[in-house]
C-alpha cells in the first residue's frame, strides 16, 4: 500500500474557498482501481511549551493543507495520472492567489500499520 500526500500552502484568507473545493468534488478518484481512500487535513500549527508542558496555538507559523490518498500499489496510482478521470478532476484549476507557494507532492509505502494488530 503507498499513500500520496500533496503538502499544499493555502494562502490567508482563502482556506474556506480551498476547503469548498473539496467538499464539492466530483470523487473521480473514489472510482479507480486500486483506490483505497482520500482525507483532507486543515493545518493546525501548535507549539509546545516546554517549561509547562502546554501547547498552544502558534500564530507565527504557516502550515500546509495535506491531500492524502491511499492506493494498493504505485501502479494503480500511476493508472489514476494517466486517466481521463484524473485530468477531469484536475480541470478547473483554482487562482494562484489561493496559494502562498509550491505544493510539494510525497509519496510513501506504508510498511507498518496499527490495523495489523
Amino acid at each position: 500500500m503507498i499513500v500520496v500526500t500533496n503538502r499544499i500552502p493555502v494562502a490567508a484568507g482563502h482556506e474556506i474557498d480551498f476547503e469548498d473545493r473539496f467538499r464539492k468534488r466530483a470523487h473521480l478518484v473514489d472510482q479507480s482501481p486500486g483506490f483505497i481512500r482520500n482525507e483532507v487535513h486543515r493545518p493546525r500549527p501548535m507549539k509546545l511549551d516546554h517549561a509547562t508542558g502546554t501547547w498552544a496555538e502558534d500564530p507565527e507559523a504557516e502550515g500546509y493543507y495535506e491531500v492524502k490518498t491511499w492506493w494498493r500499489s504505485f501502479e494503480d496510482f500511476v493508472a489514476w495520472t494517466r486517466s481521463e478521470s484524473f485530468r477531469e478532476a484536475h480541470s478547473n484549476r483554482p487562482p494562484k492567489e489561493m496559494f502562498r507557494g509550491p505544493n510539494a507532492l510525497e509519496i510513501h509505502e506504508v510498511f507498518l500499520s496499527t490495523d495489523e494488530r
